[in-house]
């Protein structure tokens, strides 16, 4: 079964066993030969090593789709182009039908990847780029974004840290256009754990976070001096804290939902 790229859900493309008869020993060199039809009408024409597919050669489906390479044995191997009937293409390298090592997929609608290739999967290092502008550089596993990686949206965003499964997690920094930044521990593509987040007017938070939300024990510090330390919950000052103002005056006391109790 000769397909490609199981990580972009495309169809998958038969190849139907060739029944010539051999021609020379199978230690033999290649040859070519002329077009050959295959009863499904698929036709081959390339290089031969017996009654296999050895060499070079191009294979056209009845779909359109075609394989232009290497082959080995009646596989694709090697470096060779396969298209899709949909307009998608993917040049690269493969292995027993499958694109393994460094290839380009490049899809109709103009996103692109290009890097390391596992048994149809993106695996390894690569570079993912969106018509939008958007793009990702860095680690991919079994097809999906896993390991160290740099984010950049078309609204100029961006995530610099650690991925699993496509999902922002782990440690990472996460900046916005508008000039917030929070650097810290995620889990799921949320802020989740211990980070510290900064407003772009001056305003920082340093503390827990669950479910992109502040918990825990925090400090929160204003730009005109005023800082809140104490306990957290939903996003609000909820538990004992302390309260400085602008004259280095400290208040103790206990908080709900963001109001200090007299």
């Amino acid at each position: 079964m000769l397909s490609c790229c199981q990580a972009t859900g495309d169809n998958q493309a038969e190849v139907v066993d060739a029944t010539i008869p051999p021609r020379g020993k199978e230690n033999a060199p290649t040859e070519s030969r002329p077009l050959h039809t295959y009863p499904n009408g698929s036709t081959y024409t390339g290089e031969w090593l017996g009654p296999h597919r050895h060499g070079h050669g191009l294979q056209v489906w009845p779909d359109g789709a075609r394989y232009e390479g290497q082959w080995e044995n009646d596989k694709a191997h090697g470096f060779g182009r396969f298209e899709h009937t949909d307009g998608d293409i993917y040049e690269g390298y493969w292995l027993n039908d499958k694109a393994h090592g460094k290839g380009t997929y490049t899809h109709a609608s103009g996103s692109k990847f290009s890097g390391e290739w596992q048994d149809d999967k993106q695996h390894g290092y690569g570079e993912e780029t969106w018509p939008d502008g958007a793009r990702y550089v860095g680690e991919y596993q079994n097809g999906l974004k896993s390991g160290k990686g740099d984010f950049t949206w078309a609204d100029g965003s961006s995530y610099s840290g650690q991925f699993f499964e496509n999902d922002i997690h782990g440690e990472g920094k996460y900046s916005w256009e508008d000039g917030r930044v929070y650097e810290g521990q995620w889990d799921r593509n949320r802020m989740h754990g211990k980070g510290k987040f900064r407003w772009a007017d001056g305003r920082v938070y340093e503390g827990g976070y669950v479910n992109d939300s502040k918990e825990g024990f925090g400090t929160f510090s204003w730009p005109d001096g005023r800082s809140y330390e104490g306990q957290w919950a939903e996003g609000k000052q909820h538990g004992q804290g302390v309260f400085t103002n602008q004259r280095n005056e400290r208040k103790e006391g206990v908080w709900v939902q963001g109001k200090r109790q007299q």
